[in-house]
């Protein structure tokens, strides 16, 4: 919204001045929900409970943010950690070899369902009748979180302030610094992030122009670049039971943990960095630079093993389920019934998908080099290039004469048609 602009509510989830006392905000300790906390006690009169959920931010210090909060006038700041949580619809993306658009392992939409989840749930314990956000009138959050919020309680209302209060990034820096609110974002630092244990998103400056080069040396806060990565290789052995991760190089860890490991990993080989161009759920299409390095390596695994077990049939039509898979979860369609049919048969066919998986990470590059399972479709007697008596080539021929015929006769009668 430009400045100068008058906002107007239209939806009927949206709360009006005077109908609530108590709200209840998702507090992330950034620049626009700390300018927030402020703002919706001046405009809407109202008390603020803040809710700051963990989903793996490394970059956050979680109790200095609930610090602040308390500072800027937040009745109560609640920070619960929810990683366990997360890393559950992070093995989900796993099973779906989760991908929208050429690189994006899809982070903050699963960690919108999570804290949606988290903040209907607090809201009703402390009484909150509106549920507040940070996002903006042109971004993907806002259809996620006032979707789930409604979804799964109809009673809530939404307010979205960033939509209404038409302040511009450098409006918003020049209030936090006039009401004293300290903020990471300058005008000479224009970057702006969202992290969870699964992706780091940067938005901003050079990024949001496709004609220019990201200065990636000054964006990336987990992967090194090709160029700064080591010199030498690094082979990860990742285990995968039914579909899920669950031991890397040999040992089990919590989902957490092999997560935020191979993060460390990936990032260090300059592995899971994507520069990409999507297209938001309102229509807008946009570029950002995402940081997946521990969901690249996972999902390139997952992908990998699921082709050794599984039929060339099979292998297609679980294409078209994770293409859809990644295509509802970004638009906000998580409790979409259909999801659940979809979920139902990725599933059923990662019940065989066990077994080992080694990558090469070097330089950005991430290739899986070796794998085994005990349901490998693989024979090698049938396979090798020596000689094998259980491939009966004598067959060959006639499958060839049978297979080509539909081809043959409709080119023929193209071909004399023709003349």
């Amino acid at each position: 919204m430009e400045q100068g602009t008058t906002y107007k509510k239209v939806a009927s989830h949206e709360a009006e001045k005077g109908t609530f006392n108590r709200c209840l905000l998702l507090y992330s300790g950034g620049l626009d929900t700390s300018v927030m906390i402020k703002w919706i006690q001046e405009e809407y009169q109202c008390e603020v409970i803040a809710l700051t959920v963990d989903i793996g931010q490394r970059a956050d210090n979680l109790e200095e943010i609930r610090k602040k909060g308390l500072r800027l006038g937040a009745k109560e700041v609640i920070v619960y950690d929810a990683k366990p949580e997360f890393a559950e619809l992070c093995a989900e993306a796993v099973k779906a070899n989760a991908d929208y658009q050429g690189g994006y392992a899809l982070g903050c939409p699963l960690g919108r369902v999570v804290i949606s989840k988290l903040a209907v749930q607090f809201a009703a314990e402390f009484g909150c009748e509106v549920i507040a956000h940070g996002c903006t009138g042109k971004g993907n959050d806002q259809v996620r979180f006032e979707s789930y919020i409604t979804t799964l309680n109809p009673e809530l209302k939404t307010i979205a302030p960033v939509r209404e209060w038409g302040m511009g990034r450098e409006e918003e820096i020049e209030y936090a610094i006039k009401h004293g609110i300290p903020v990471e974002q300058t005008k000479k630092n224009p970057y702006s992030y969202d992290e969870n244990m699964w992706v780091n998103t940067a938005e901003g400056g050079e990024i949001e122009k496709p004609e220019l080069i990201p200065p990636l040396e000054n964006i990336l806060k987990w992967c090194k670049t090709p160029k700064q990565a080591p010199d030498e290789e690094k082979l990860v052995k990742i285990g995968f039971e039914k579909g899920i991760p669950v031991t890397l190089d040999g040992t089990a860890y919590p989902k957490t943990e092999l997560i935020q490991s191979l993060n460390k990993i990936g990032g260090e080989h300059a592995v899971g960095c994507f520069h990409l161009i999507e297209d938001r759920v309102v229509g807008l299409k946009v570029r950002g630079v995402y940081e997946n390095p521990a969901a690249h390596i996972l999902i390139q695994a997952h992908k990998n093993l699921e082709q050794l077990v599984s039929t060339r049939e099979e292998n297609e039509m679980k294409t078209l389920m994770d293409q859809k898979w990644a295509y509802l979860v970004y638009g906000a369609k998580y409790f979409e019934p259909v999801l659940d049919n979809i979920r139902a048969y990725i599933n059923e066919q990662n019940k065989k998908v066990t077994g080992e998986v080694t990558l090469r990470l070097y330089k950005g590059n991430c290739d899986v080099v070796a794998l085994t399972s005990p349901h490998s479709l693989f024979d090698e007697n049938l396979a090798t290039f020596n000689k094998s008596a259980a491939f009966n080539q004598n067959a060959s021929a006639g499958f060839i004469e049978l297979w080509n015929l539909p081809q043959k006769t409709a080119y023929q009668l193209k071909k004399q048609l023709s003349e």
